[in-house]
């Protein structure tokens, strides 16, 4: 079977460690996938932290994966070994519950996680379900596609699906590892783009990525801004604070949503007047099933959409993470499996 490298955590808040590890092999339904990069997200803490219930030990992170079928299981349909895939956050889902009965993939209450639900991609190679697959496009290469399988699709998906159309106002709140994404999208959607941050340090590159418009929710009154601009068909709220969430909402055109993908324990602030005065929303979007994945890398390749990245060795990866913890990265730390470095 061979060996291969991985980077394991063995029990809820250890270390990051390098390991020789058993190369896995794929069974019914299963591909092996031979990793090319793999992203460190924030969400890899869950698993670092055990956080996550029912997580078992020891258990290899990562769930922004980009690589090359190498092992096909039995009963796989369409996938073939030397195809260029992802593997992201959605990690397979049940197809028994209702939610995954009405289609609603990304919504399954047995939803599977790589990194999470099994070994993820901080290795070698890792093994996924056929069904969590996104084929690649040859244009993109594997450090760029990595992060687009997490971030990319929490961001595109929920701004094709946000209601908004070519010409409306739409602001991407927080130019971090998903907004800087975000503003990309919302300009190649045709959207008037508008980027809210804390400081004026994030206004030229918000301007490089896209935006037309940007507001520093420091100094300038966030809502009265959007609605100097007609107001905000929609609201992509990226950061990681609720607090910063709420005063956005009186910023909202009438029917605009206010849709939340950054992820805080906090309630976010709102009263039935604002909500109803104009018929507002505020809702949650989960990231997407693998198929939204593919077409997020598709749009990527065809637009010229490309997170910021930095790169290390996966045998770096402790310090990758730390760098992704401690908010230095500029956006997105991608481990690389190619050791010349």
């Amino acid at each position: 079977m061979g060996k291969m490298r991985a980077v394991q955590v063995a029990q809820a808040g250890g270390a990051l460690e390098l390991v020789e590890r058993e190369m896995p092999e794929p069974t019914q339904g299963e591909v092996r996938v031979r990793v090319e990069a793999c992203g460190v997200c924030h969400s890899d803490s869950l698993t670092v932290e055990g956080q996550w219930p029912g997580l078992s030990f020891p258990r290899i992170p990562g769930h922004e994966i980009a690589g090359i079928i190498d092992a096909v299981g039995t009963g796989v349909v369409g996938w073939s070994a030397g195809q260029r895939v992802g593997v992201g956050w959605f990690g397979g889902h049940c197809g028994r519950c209702e939610p995954c009965r009405r289609g609603w993939l990304i919504d399954c209450r047995n939803l599977r996680i790589p990194g999470i639900s099994y070994d993820g991609g901080y290795a070698d190679a890792m093994v996924a379900p056929a069904d969590a697959l996104a084929a690649m496009p040859d244009q993109l290469s594997a450090v760029d596609a990595a992060p687009l399988l997490c971030a990319g699709v929490t961001t595109f998906n929920a701004l094709r699906h946000s209601g908004a159309m070519p010409g409306d106002v739409v602001a991407v709140l927080g130019i971090g590892g998903l907004g800087h994404l975000g503003v990309q999208f919302a300009n190649k959607l045709g959207f008037c783009t508008v980027a809210i941050a804390r400081g004026s340090d994030k206004e030229a590159l918000s301007r490089n990525l896209g935006a037309h418009h940007f507001i520093d929710s420091a100094t300038e009154d966030v809502a009265a801004r959007l609605n100097r601009l007609g107001g905000a068909r929609a609201v992509l709220a990226t950061v990681t604070s609720a607090k910063a969430m709420t005063p956005v909402i009186e910023g909202l055109a009438v029917r605009g949503r206010l849709i939340v993908v950054g992820v805080d324990a906090e309630p976010i602030e709102v009263s039935p007047l604002q909500l109803i005065g104009a018929s507002r929303s505020v809702v949650g979007h989960a990231a997407g099933a693998s198929i939204d994945s593919q077409d997020t890398l598709g749009f990527s390749a065809l637009s010229g959409v490309r997170p910021m990245i930095e790169t290390m060795p996966l045998s770096r990866a402790p310090e990758a993470y730390a760098r992704m913890m401690r908010a230095e990265a500029r956006f997105r730390m991608v481990l690389t499996m190619a050791e010349q470095h």
